[in-house]
């Protein structure tokens, strides 16, 4: 594997810019994944039937996506992998719950501060990308 040459070309700033898009990464896919995906994915069977149905998919759907939502784009985002795909997933899923379960409100027992975080940071992260310290930067020679 090789790093694309028109990649190559950093700076010290653009160094500090990358490993700061590396730590979003990281700080988002990681307690996503263990806080959320992963208990959902370990608790599919009794989760099911009372989950959210979003859209009209129902609740067993509506999971799924969740799923792979908060454990595939978590995963990918954290290895840099069509992190801008991920990212979009992301931070879609993230849109969705902040609005439909947490009613867009930053206050209350339902608050949805938390998904809105997580919204911004992968909304930045499909603007700007995952950075050098990625996966997606790298192709085999």
């Amino acid at each position: 594997m090789r790093l694309n040459s028109k990649k190559t070309d950093r700076s010290a700033a653009s160094f500090q810019q990358d490993a700061g898009l590396l730590l979003l990464r990281l700080g988002l896919g990681l307690p996503m994944l263990l806080q959320h995906g992963l208990p959902y994915w370990r608790q599919f069977q009794e989760q099911a039937p009372s989950f959210l149905s979003v859209f009209g998919l129902g609740p067993h759907t509506t999971l799924i996506l969740t799923i792979a939502a908060e454990v595939g784009a978590s995963l990918l985002m954290i290895v840099g992998v069509f992190t801008r795909a991920a990212s979009l997933l992301f931070a879609t899923t993230m849109a969705v719950a902040f609005v439909v379960v947490h009613g867009a409100s930053f206050q209350g027992e339902q608050s949805g501060e938390l998904a809105f975080l997580y919204f911004v940071g992968a909304a930045a992260l499909v603007i700007m990308g995952p950075g050098r310290f990625s996966r997606d930067c790298y192709k085999t020679a």
